[in-house]
């Protein structure tokens, strides 16, 4: 079954992948900030309503493109969207990795900040391909 794109940007797209279910984040390339919060805020507004239909429903990160984003944006992502993340059901972030190590130092600081917050903690996965991270983020979720 085809990912139905939900929103689409130069930069990158939110789409539902039924199969799992989850919202997926696919990142085309650099965001600057103004650009990287406005999709990560629509994604989460997005999760939210398809939340209301699909239970479990889970949250992957396509970030094999995505690059470095400023030192702000991940305190921004720390402190604020991950706090309403986890109130929003995301307990666990599958990501398929970067390509480039830049991308790569993102995504484990990333990690590092989700699980360092004790009041809403936020698990992360990373797997090489979209398919192993869509076959472990369907196990997570239905508790296999």
């Amino acid at each position: 079954m085809a990912d139905t794109v939900l929103y689409a940007q130069p930069y990158g797209d939110m789409m539902l992948a039924p199969e799992v279910p989850c919202v997926v984040i696919a990142w085309h390339g650099f965001a600057n900030s103004e650009q990287f919060r406005e999709l990560m805020d629509r994604g989460l507004e997005l999760y939210r309503a398809e939340a209301q239909r699909t239970q479990p429903l889970g949250w992957l990160a396509d970030t094999r493109n995505h690059s470095a984003i400023r030192a702000a944006d991940q305190e921004w992502l720390a402190t604020d969207w991950n706090r309403r993340a986890y109130l929003a059901g995301i307990r666990h972030v599958c990501f398929v990795v970067p390509d480039s190590v830049v991308g790569q130092i993102t995504i484990n600081t990333f990690s590092a900040n989700a699980l360092a917050h004790l009041d809403y903690p936020i698990t992360t996965s990373l797997h090489r391909t979209l398919a192993e991270a869509k076959t472990e983020l369907r196990a997570t979720l239905l508790g296999h």
